[in-house]
């Protein structure tokens, strides 16, 4: 007996946990400083530990009321109903479940190469097949329309991100609009806004409330810091609302996990003070790293380094911890996550020393 054939698929490959590179050198992992994961360098919202810290005896029972309560909330964010709100176990159980919605066996999606590599697995999981559109490096990793259209060939799911990761680009408004616009009626277009508290541009879910092919996807794991709660979500057209409850996993977002991110939700100051040392990290990067850098919005940085895989390798000697975008195709680039300010200033001077010394 074998699993079905999986040749296929692609493994994902996450940014190295400190602890794991700290056993690998033989060294303490307080030595390590973790910029390789795009995670919140303050941590997590105070108010959403503290809410999970109140609900912790609550978890025997399953988080019915709770996932109702945040639903609710979230459509009072985003003006929509609470049916549109998909809650999921983070951002990629979001895609999952417009996978499923959307995708009968063999149907087409596109993706952005280079992208988030769930994109493709999830298509496949669910028996699609992958196609992809080209982000240049030549004019900067833009997103717009006629990149998009220029490769649309009637596929089913087209997946833009914005901002992009790894790039940190992002789409405008009136590129999603027209892409909407000119793709063909059955073709759903999903907008990643994993990292959207960090840009400066409107969320597409105001194209959502006007349109019944647009969905747009968020996650409580960036600006919020609870990337290891697992809690995200789809705002979906109004025509999808009966679909949730067809494909979703029961009880998919833990009680946990829904009073932390209510929780998370006022909690204004964290947010606030997340964003502003984001702005502050991806400038000083910029200036001070002596290697051409991409203008990002999200809370990372790319840098082209040259050999990143023996560049990432010499930092994480020097106790930074990077992400080697080699997975992505971009084997020239580094991709730092925004820290603290001190943080960010010991990776600007360990990488200058390291690129000093090639």
């Amino acid at each position: 007996m074998q699993p079905r054939d999986l040749s296929a698929h692609d493994e994902y490959v996450a940014g190295r946990g400190i602890e794991e590179v700290a056993r690998e050198l033989g060294r303490e992992p307080d030595e390590f400083v973790k910029l390789a994961s795009n995670e919140n360098a303050l941590g997590p919202s105070p108010a959403a530990v503290a809410a999970i810290r109140e609900r912790a005896e609550t978890v025997h029972s399953y988080p019915k009321a709770s996932h109702a309560d945040l639903a609710e909330r979230l459509a009072d964010e985003w003006d929509v109903t609470p049916e549109q709100v998909w809650l999921a176990n983070g951002g990629d159980g979001a895609l999952d479940y417009l996978a499923r919605a959307a995708l009968d066996p063999g149907d087409a999606v596109l993706v952005p190469e280079p992208g988030f590599a769930y994109y493709p697995m999830s298509a496949r999981y669910h028996h699609g097949t992958v196609r992809k559109y080209d982000l240049s490096k030549d004019d900067e990793f833009a997103q717009t329309a006629e990149t998009v259209l220029s490769a649309y060939d009637g596929e089913r799911i087209v997946y833009l991100t914005s901002p992009h990761n790894p790039t940190g680009s992002v789409v405008a408004l009136e590129d999603v609009e027209r892409i909407a616009a000119e793709t063909d009626e059955e073709t759903l277009v999903v907008v990643d806004e994993a990292y959207g508290e960090f840009a400066d541009v409107d969320s597409a879910v105001e194209i959502v409330r006007e349109r019944d092919d647009v969905a747009v996807l968020r996650t409580f794991s960036k600006a919020y810091g609870l990337a290891g709660l697992r809690l995200g979500y789809a705002v979906t057209p109004a025509e999808w609302a009966d679909a949730y409850a067809r494909v979703n996993t029961p009880f998919a977002a833990s009680e946990i996990a829904c009073r932390a991110g209510l929780a998370a939700l006022e909690d204004d100051e964290h947010v606030a003070e997340t964003i502003e040392t984001v702005a502050w990290a991806r400038e000083y990067l910029a200036d001070a790293v002596e290697a051409p850098t991409y203008d990002s919005q999200g809370n990372f940085v790319l840098i082209e380094v040259g050999d990143a895989s023996a560049v990432a390798e010499a930092l994480k000697r020097k106790g930074i911890i990077v992400r080697d975008c080699t997975s992505f195709g971009l084997d020239d680039c580094i991709r730092v996550t925004c820290g603290t300010k001190p943080e960010t200033r010991q990776a600007a001077e360990a990488i200058n020393e390291v690129l000093a010394d090639r």
